[in-house]
């Protein structure tokens, strides 16, 4: 999940068994400090699930085409994805 985070009742009660789980989301965004009570608990509920909270306040930070663009956070959340991807397809 990019930017933002939603209750496993959003997915129809509970996150699919075996189904990797990474959120992103900038710290002090005010949209994603309103979700961080639910990516707290989906990290705490699924095995192996991560929370990555970059410093800033940006919301769309990964977006290039936005003001809320940050560079650094977006390439090292590119790193992340492309790392849990490449695990993902390994196992």
């Amino acid at each position: 999940m990019f930017h933002a985070a939603f209750p496993a009742s959003e997915f129809g009660g509970s996150w699919p068994p075996g189904v990797p789980l990474q959120i992103h989301m900038m710290e002090d965004d005010e949209w994603a400090v309103e979700d961080l009570p639910a990516a707290r608990e989906l990290v705490k509920a699924i095995d192996g699930a991560e929370l990555f909270l970059y410093p800033g306040d940006r919301h769309l930070f990964a977006d290039n085409s936005l003001p809320d663009y940050d560079e650094s956070a977006a390439t090292l959340l590119e790193q992340r994805v492309l790392a849990f991807l490449e695990d993902v397809e390994q196992n």
